[in-house]
């Protein structure tokens, strides 16, 4: 296995390159200087990607050891960004098997390490679904024999993330609210920007680090003041939101779904994390590969980047102000905690 270090040029396979997180994650690995390849099931969906000539496409099927073994082959550092994110009812039974798979296939392939973005969580015995199952797949990719470093994040900030439009549309589209009682409870948002910062760091981490590292922004705040801190920065009269006990995750899930471009089967794992409250325990991350340059956005400043980004954005939208429910489903981990 190669020994990382921080001015070492790796070889990387980004899986879930069409996602939220890996489309962004790419450029910023091939601008650390890092060798990129991709694996995806046709090379067509990153024909309009801007990085698509300087990486390597394998294609393939994550699903399918043939096609693992040859996208792991001389591999140093393996991203997996891969979990189903569409209300169907067998997604852990699914996660759980491309997990094992990547995990034996990354062993025989002699990968050096595995880096996998699950979701921050609190210690409780009892998870929502979608969040059980990203601890989960992080457990299992940790068993592997690979050494695996677990980032958890919790809703990460920044245009086209599945957690912030989610945000952004129910802020924009509604004067006034009645949300679960789960609006009062405690998150520590994360602009992608730093994100992507963690996530291409830990590809030269010195040492082989095999365990979770939380990853979060400066602010802990809670999602009521998330949605006026938004109002604030777009312009918009703060919002009345009144809190109501009896709201269950699965009718707001489906609410959320009404109201915003946010599917009902990606708006119900993401409603469903919410119940919990995520704050990072530890700030270890920090001491291996360093805080994000400068500083760490704020969430105001997040927001305010996003926004910025949204405007850029608009060209990968199916129309402006929707959501295109396909980057937002398999692969694609951006996802409240």
């Amino acid at each position: 296995m190669p020994q990382m270090a921080s001015d070492l040029r790796v070889r990387v396979l980004v899986t879930g390159a069409t996602g939220y997180i890996g489309s962004r994650l790419v450029p910023a690995l091939l601008a650390a200087g890092h060798d990129v390849r991709v694996l995806a099931r046709s090379a067509d969906r990153l024909s309009e990607r801007a990085w698509r000539d300087r990486v390597e496409i394998v294609e393939g099927d994550a699903g399918v050891r043939a096609d693992l073994d040859r996208a792991l082959a001389d591999i140093d550092v393996a991203y997996y960004l891969l979990h189903s994110m569409d209300g169907d009812a067998d997604f852990e039974e699914r996660d759980r098997e491309l997990a094992r798979l990547f995990g034996l296939a990354a062993q025989a392939a002699d990968v050096g390490r595995i880096v996998y973005l699950s979701g921050l969580h609190p210690p409780v015995s009892v998870l929502s679904d979608h969040l059980a199952s990203r601890v989960e797949v992080g457990d299992l990719l940790m068993a592997s024999g690979v050494p695996t470093m677990v980032l958890q994040a919790a809703v990460i900030i920044g245009s086209g993330s599945a957690s912030f439009e989610m945000l952004r549309h129910l802020t924009n589209r509604l004067p006034a609210m009645v949300v679960p009682k789960w609006v009062d409870n405690r998150i520590q948002p994360i602009a992608i920007r730093d994100v992507l910062h963690y996530l291409v760091g830990a590809a030269t981490a010195r040492g082989e680090h095999n365990r979770t590292f939380d990853v979060g922004g400066p602010d802990t705040m809670t999602y009521r003041e998330m949605i006026q801190g938004y109002a604030e920065i777009a312009g918009l009269r703060e919002r009345p939101i009144r809190a109501l006990p009896v709201l269950t995750p699965w009718v707001a899930s489906h609410w959320v779904g009404l109201v915003t471009p946010v599917p009902s089967g990606i708006a119900k794992p993401l409603v469903g994390s919410l119940v919990h409250e995520v704050v990072c325990k530890e700030r270890d991350i920090d001491d291996l590969i360093g805080p994000p340059p400068d500083r760490p956005l704020h969430f105001a400043e997040s927001v305010r980047a996003a926004l910025v980004d949204e405007s850029r954005d608009q060209d990968r939208r199916p129309e402006p102000g929707t959501v295109d429910p396909a980057r937002l489903t398999a692969a694609d981990p951006d996802w409240a905690g």
